[in-house]
């Protein structure tokens, strides 16, 4: 994977753009290498949580335009058999995945951080919608996560005034869980990671699915799911294993079974 750097610290995987020279610009390649490391991460059953960011001064600037009108794929292609398949990775990968951003995270790049489960930024970043300075309009899935997070108005707003947000606002605004330094902003990020790997990975994996079903489904399927997956996990070793660590005061260990 040439676009990528992958490593793993204990039950953390490190997925990092390696792009620096382009500020992590997105590429057919990147893509690629992207999916082939979050199938790995998939794999890897030693693997409970999963962080992503990017080498140098920003997690992304976006689509490299330098490279962005090369190839056969027309823009629709890229969207939808490049880039979508990759969102959809993180959101079906049955683990945790953390964007962590330094610098800043501006269009596909925007939309690639906060498709992501959980979010840390660097104290001094931030993240820009800039598709109206350049003719075009929010894509990644940007319009439909904006509007959720913001509602319509302060989101369009945020949209077609290209206006920086920053990390500080975007805490406030619901968009990031969580501020670092960014001289610690990996090892914040990892920190996290590792306590989150330490939670039942069955619970954290059926959690990330029932939520995400309910971001834009009914209440009453949202219910019935619930119900379905915890009489499911209730017949689970690692539940058995939850109740005995409670009562006889100690830390569970958990096996994903």
């Amino acid at each position: 994977m040439d676009t990528i750097l992958y490593s793993q610290l204990d039950a953390v995987a490190v997925i990092s753009m390696n792009r620096p020279d382009s500020l992590n610009g997105f590429t057919s390649e990147l893509c690629d290498d992207l999916l082939l490391a979050f199938e790995k991460a998939q794999r890897d059953q030693s693997v409970r949580c999963v962080v992503l960011t990017g080498e140098g001064r920003a997690f992304s600037a976006g689509a490299d335009l330098k490279q962005g009108f090369e190839g056969d794929r027309t823009t629709q292609g890229k969207l939808l058999f490049e880039y979508g398949p990759v969102l959809a990775a993180i959101a079906n990968i049955p683990k945790p995945v953390i964007a962590a951003v330094p610098g800043f995270a501006a269009g596909i790049g925007l939309s690639f951080a906060m498709y992501c489960d959980l979010l840390v930024m660097a104290e001094d970043s931030f993240l820009l919608s800039p598709f109206t300075t350049i003719s075009l309009v929010p894509d990644g899935g940007a319009n439909w996560l904006l509007v959720r997070q913001l509602g319509y108005h302060r989101a369009y707003q945020l949209s077609i005034e290209s206006e920086r947000i920053p990390a500080e606002r975007c805490v406030e605004l619901g968009i990031a869980n969580k501020l670092a330094p960014a001289d610690e902003l990996r090892d914040v990020t990892i920190n996290w990671a590792k306590d989150l790997s330490k939670r039942a990975p069955l619970s954290l994996a059926a959690t990330k699915k029932v939520m995400r079903h309910a971001m834009d489904h009914d209440f009453h399927s949202c219910y019935a799911m619930e119900a379905e997956i915890q009489n499911q996990l209730r017949e689970s070793d690692d539940a058995a294993e939850g109740v005995a660590a409670f009562f006889e005061k100690r830390a569970p260990e958990f096996t994903g079974k």
